[in-house]
């Protein structure tokens, strides 16, 4: 039984009778998409775990292009009443997208078990444990029989608009050169599954020997790794020309570590 944002108003809190709680079927899978208070903020979905799993794409609370102005939303892929409703209820509607995209993505939509989402965005759940990580929404079911503890909480980020899925990695870049500059390290990563946009790994003081890493969600399941590309830029004209190469650039899979 999947819980697509389940309600919040009338229903969190009250016994387990009223509303969706695990007892409900063997299995009980929930996303939560606009978990945010009712009061100020109105939310529609309740924030309590209440599933086998629960998972919390973006924090739970406020999805990622939700936050557009309504005209542009309104005249957005989706047609005019599409976008209207969207506007509307925009992140409580974003818990079926997530799932019937997920539908097409049966190595997308990854939950990393945490306990809370700003640990998950500092990359302290980072990477998947051994029994691997639930993937959130059709697929939820494969996990049923590795479940340990009564609630599990899952948190993961997904794109503004279709597709949505994901996929998190781990890039640590070590620089060499001969002086320290001020600027920014981008990397791409190539891979049998496809290649990345340029992702910022740091900025400001650029010093040679130091390890920089930085946690990316990337718009494609990159595969078997074939080559990354580095890229760092000082934003100005120097007249002394520096030089920054990467020593090493490691990255780590979320998925299979």
């Amino acid at each position: 039984l999947s819980g697509l944002d389940p309600a919040q108003p009338y229903f969190q809190g009250t016994p387990t009778e009223v509303r969706l709680d695990k007892s409900d079927a063997d299995f009980v899978d929930i996303i939560h998409t606009d978990s945010a208070p009712t009061i100020p903020n109105l939310g529609f979905g309740m924030s309590p775990a209440i599933g086998h799993i629960d998972f919390y794409p973006n924090g739970g609370k406020q999805m990622p292009g939700c936050g557009k102005n309504p005209v542009s939303q309104i005249v957005d892929i989706d047609g005019i009443w599409e976008g209207t409703r969207d506007f509307v209820a925009c992140n409580h509607l974003r818990s079926y997208k997530y799932y019937s995209d997920s539908i097409i993505y049966p190595d997308g939509f990854l939950g990393y078990p945490c306990a809370s989402y700003d640990l998950f965005q500092s990359g302290n759940c980072f990477p998947c444990p051994k029994e691997g990580c639930p993937n959130m929404g059709h697929y939820a079911d494969k996990f049923k029989d590795k479940i340990k503890q009564d609630f599990l909480k899952l948190y993961l980020n997904t794109g503004e608009a279709r597709d949505f899925p994901l996929w998190r990695y781990k890039v640590t870049v070590t620089l060499s050169g001969r002086s320290k500059v001020k600027g920014y390290v981008n990397v791409a990563l190539y891979g049998s599954g496809g290649n990345t946009k340029q992702y910022q790994i740091t900025k400001g003081t650029l010093k040679p020997d130091n390890t920089y890493t930085a946690y990316i969600d990337a718009e494609v399941n990159v595969g078997e790794i074939t080559k990354v590309k580095f890229l760092w830029n000082n934003n100005w004209i120097n007249p002394t020309l520096p030089k920054l190469g990467a020593a090493t650039i490691t990255v780590e899979a979320g998925q299979n570590r």
